[in-house]
């Protein structure tokens, strides 16, 4: 059933994300569009575009258009697809709940243990790596299908880090270019 293995693949992209929504990423795209075939690579692009334009944590955004658009694309009716982003967005931050109140109550019993200490520098360095991945992973011909793709991309870059320009303003600069453009 459909149902249980959304369950099962977003409780353990859940457990295995460590990072945060962006280091997720490259999990949920493994997990939905090639191991499971839920969806193409096109529409997994459109829906990270979506989930990083919509108020809300972008891993938690991406498991509720994936798990609509899995169901939908099974070829069930809107209102089953929208149980189906119920359940990826449940299952996807069960983990995390129940790990952040282990951790709550071991993290004051040992903070100071070098062994501890040495783990969450490991973890850290796993979240930078994963998140580099999932921008890897996005750098495909469905996103730069012309010679203008890379300027965008790279001027979009530029505005961020040179100018420190809000990200809601560089997604309306990049609409309108695209308008424009396209």
């Amino acid at each position: 059933m459909i149902f249980l293995r959304l369950f099962w693949v977003f409780t353990k992209i859940g457990v295995f994300g460590f990072g945060g929504g962006y280091a997720m990423l490259s999990l949920i795209q493994h997990e939905v569009v090639e191991k499971n075939g839920w969806m193409t690579k096109q529409q997994f692009t459109d829906l990270i575009a979506v989930s990083q334009m919509t108020p809300g944590p972008i891993g938690i955004n991406t498991a509720t258009y994936a798990g609509y658009t899995a169901l939908e694309n099974s070829g069930h009716s809107p209102f089953i697809a929208v149980l189906g982003s119920i359940v990826a967005t449940f299952s996807l931050c069960l983990p995390s709940f129940v790990l952040i109140i282990l951790i709550s109550y071991f993290f004051s019993r040992f903070r100071s243990n070098k062994y501890f200490t040495w783990a969450m520098t490991g973890v850290r360095l796993l979240s930078v790596a994963l998140i580099g991945l999932a921008a890897v992973s996005l750098m495909t011909h469905e996103n730069f299908i012309d010679y203008v793709s890379p300027i965008l991309f790279l001027g979009a870059l530029f505005l961020s880090v040179r100018y420190k320009l809000h990200p809601v303003f560089i997604i309306a600069i990049a609409a309108i270019v695209g308008i424009v453009i396209y």
